[in-house]
């Protein structure tokens, strides 16, 4: 078994050592790079992965983990990949493993990797879906990537995340900031958190008022949540409400499989109908029987007789 063959088996196995090396082949950009994903994506796409974003010191770090224990009171496992700045003097996440969810680092249901921008634009580090598609790959039930908290330039997390919370907190202007940064198109669910602030009211308005300005007709109306991460108030509704999202999402998936598979079968019934009534049409003339005699006689081949029956026929009908 060749060393990525033996770190793929880990990660499949929930092996935390396995799950770090396959990140860390990530990150570094290696050639056995695109091995690793290739093998490790067909297990994949069994997770939904939620993006928490927005502007630095709104508290996005200490509201995921209160996020991570209310999911782990239903049972679920939950990885995490949270970007960080680039440090200057390393290369790696700034910030390194974050220290507020140190306590979680010991439960075997739980992972936490942080990853340096390394310069990347968008707010995510060039490898986060890689790495998002490796904890996929291991079984975790939720993934939760968190941005670097620039407030500007985040919108790169809708590539990665299928639900999009938008974190501001009250009083320095980050919910017009956020606003300003494009994550009006991109949020989900917005959170003011730190609500028990002075002005948490007004952010909540400011961002609802903003909201109505944006008068794009969606399927799902984004939702404004208060919080405050450091008592969990309000931590248990916002899961819910991601968990809402979750079932919007899967019953649009399932719209669209119904869609194609009417599609599917109306085109079919077209074909088989459109076919039985031109042939029946070709016998009467008998030009169906004069072209398959060209066939079995080989001056023809079957192809080319029904190409050439269409054309005499669409000429006709014109």
């Amino acid at each position: 078994m060749t060393k990525i063959e033996e770190i793929v088996q880990g990660v499949l196995n929930g092996d935390r050592r396995s799950i770090a090396r396959a990140i860390t082949i990530i990150e570094n950009n290696t050639a056995e790079t695109q091995k690793l994903i290739a093998s490790i994506y067909p297990h994949t796409g069994k997770a939904h992965i939620i993006g928490i974003t927005g502007p630095g010191g709104s508290g996005k770090s200490t509201l995921i983990e209160k996020i991570i224990r209310k999911y782990r009171q239903k049972g679920k496992t939950v990885g995490v990949i949270a970007v960080d700045p680039t440090s200057p003097f390393t290369g790696g996440a700034f910030l390194g493993d974050r220290i507020r969810m140190q306590e979680l680092s010991t439960d075997q249901g739980v992972f936490i990797r942080s990853m340096a921008t390394r310069n990347y634009m968008g707010g995510i580090a060039k490898a986060t879906k890689d790495a998002v598609k490796v904890l996929d790959a291991t079984g975790k039930d939720i993934i939760i990537v968190e941005t670097v908290g620039a407030g500007q330039s985040e919108v790169e997390i809708i590539k990665v995340a299928q639900t999009i919370v938008v974190i501001c907190a009250p009083g320095l202007g980050d919910e017009i900031q956020a606003i300003k940064a494009g994550m009006m198109e991109i949020a989900d669910i917005f959170v003011v958190n730190k609500a028990d602030r002075e002005n948490a009211d007004k952010a909540l308005m400011d961002i609802q008022a903003m909201l109505q300005l944006n008068n794009k007709e969606k399927a799902w109306k984004t939702p404004i949540l208060k919080t405050a991460a450091l008592t969990g108030k309000g931590v248990l509704q916002l899961v819910e409400k991601i968990e809402e999202h979750k079932h919007f999402l899967e019953k649009e998936l399932e719209r669209k499989r119904s869609r194609e598979k009417a599609e599917a079968e109306l085109t079919e019934a077209i074909k088989e109908k459109v076919a039985t009534s031109i042939i029946e049409d070709l016998k009467r003339e008998g030009k169906f029987e004069e072209f398959l005699q060209k066939i079995l006689e080989k001056e023809m081949d079957p192809a080319s007789a029904a190409e050439k029956l269409l054309n005499e026929r669409f000429r006709k009908q014109v």
